[in-house]
């Protein structure tokens, strides 16, 4: 009686896990820099509700946060999804299209609610892309195809 080895596969799931991380710090650390620039360019940030000004580690704990969630639904899209990759890119987009609505409502400055759009723009140019990728990768590892 033979037994076949086992054959040794990295941990997929480490490996979307790692790509999101990256991505989550390129983000989160991009978003700052952007906030910071608009800041010195005369964008204040002042959020008419309370009258507070957003701080710019607020920019990079709320990109953390949510650049988490986008990797988490990726996670979930790659296990349970047919399609994880189309599946993930069309909710990515709805949900940054939903994330820029409520820079309108909170009747800040003409200048703070354009910044904050770009600010969310920003952080889905990073996150997207790379998860995507990172997906797409993972996904090809589940179904046996060989990575490039």
């Amino acid at each position: 009686m033979s037994v076949a080895a086992p054959t040794h596969r990295p941990h997929r799931l480490l490996g979307l896990a790692g790509v999101g991380l990256v991505a989550t710090v390129a983000a989160m650390a991009t978003t700052t820099v952007a906030a910071a620039l608009a800041g010195a360019a005369g964008v204040d940030f002042e959020v008419p509700e309370g009258g507070e000004v957003i701080p710019l580690a607020g920019f990079a704990v709320v990109t953390g946060v949510f650049s988490v969630v986008g990797v988490v639904l990726a996670v979930v899209l790659g296990r349970f999804s047919v399609r994880p990759v189309e599946r993930f890119r069309w909710t990515a987009v709805a949900l940054t299209a939903i994330s820029l609505v409520p820079p309108f409502l909170v009747g800040a400055a003409p200048a703070t609610v354009g910044a904050l759009v770009v600010l969310h723009l920003v952080a889905a140019a990073v996150m997207i892309p790379a998860l995507a990728w990172g997906l797409g990768r993972w996904n090809r590892a589940r179904d046996g195809r060989v990575l490039d």
